[in-house]
C-alpha cells in the first residue's frame, strides 16, 4: 500500500517498518517477562503487577506494536488504522511515565522505588525508557500525523489519569498498600492535584510530539497547532 503523503517512511511494510515493530515488540515481552520471573512483594498482592502505570502502559505499548507488526506482514490498511489509533494513547502515556519515573527518581528514587526493590539498569531502561523511544520512532518515522485535537488529548488524559487512580484506590482497598510509595505521603486533595498534574503532563506530551512531527517531516499545520493550541478548536 502506498504511505501516507506526510508519512517519513513507508509503513506497513515488511521492511524498515517490520524491524522496528518488531525489536520494539521483543523488548516489551522481554520486560513483562523479567517482572514475571521476577516478583515482588507488590506484585504478589492483589492486582499483582498490573497495580503499576508502567506495566498499564508497557501492556498498551505491545498490544500497539503487535498490531504494527501484524500490520507491516499481512500489509493490512485496516490494522495499520488500529496501530495508529491505539498510538495516539500509548505514545503520549509512555512518554509521561518516562518523565514522572525518572523526573521523581531524580528527586528522591524512593518516592517511586520501594526500599530493595530497585532494578538493575538494563531492566529498568526496558522499563521505563524504551516504550517511549519505540513509540516515538513509530510516531515520527513510519506514521501518519495524528489529527486529535487539544480538547481531544485533554479528554483522554483526564480518562486515563482518573481511571488510574481508581483503580490504584480499589488495589489499596484490598492490600492496604499503595504501589508507588509517594502515594503513601499525600493526602487525597494531593493526589488530585498529582493525578490533574500528570493528565496536563500528557496533554503536553502530544502537542508535544505534534510539533516535533511537524517540524521532522515539514508539516508547518502541525507545529503551529501545537503551539496555539486553542485556536481551531
Amino acid at each position: 500500500m502506498s504511505r501516507h503523503p506526510l508519512q517519513r517512511l513507508t509503513s506497513p511494510s515488511r521492511g524498515f517498518s517490520a524491524l522496528v515493530h518488531l525489536a520494539g515488540l521483543l523488548s516489551f515481552l522481554a520486560s513483562l517477562d523479567w517482572q514475571h520471573r521476577y516478583p515482588n512483594p507488590i506484585t504478589m498482592r492483589w492486582g499483582g503487577q498490573y497495580q503499576f502505570l508502567t506495566i498499564l502502559g508497557l501492556l498498551m505499548s505491545t498490544i500497539t506494536f503487535a498490531c504494527g507488526l501484524l500490520a507491516d506482514i499481512t500489509l493490512s490498511p485496516k490494522l495499520f488504522e488500529v496501530k495508529n489509533v491505539l498510538s495516539v494513547c500509548s505514545t503520549p502515556l509512555e512518554v509521561l511515565v518516562s518523565i514522572l519515573y525518572w523526573g521523581l527518581c531524580a528527586i528522591d528514587k524512593t518516592l517511586v522505588v520501594p526500599p530493595g526493590l530497585a532494578l538493575p539498569f538494563i531492566p529498568d531502561f526496558g522499563f521505563h525508557a524504551m516504550p517511549a523511544l519505540m513509540l516515538t520512532v513509530d510516531l515520527l518515522l513510519l506514521s501518519p500525523p495524528w489529527t486529535v485535537r487539544t480538547y481531544g488529548a485533554m479528554s483522554i488524559s483526564m480518562v486515563v489519569a482518573f481511571l488510574y487512580w481508581g483503580w490504584v484506590e480499589v488495589c489499596f482497598a484490598k492490600n492496604g498498600l499503595y504501589p508507588y510509595p509517594i502515594f503513601e505521603l499525600l493526602t487525597t486533595v494531593q493526589r488530585v492535584v498529582l493525578f490533574t498534574f500528570s493528565a496536563s503532563l500528557m496533554t503536553g506530551s502530544t502537542l508535544l510530539l505534534k510539533w516535533v512531527y511537524g517540524a521532522i517531516n515539514g508539516v508547518e499545520e502541525l507545529k503551529k497547532e501545537a503551539l496555539h493550541p486553542v485556536k481551531g478548536e
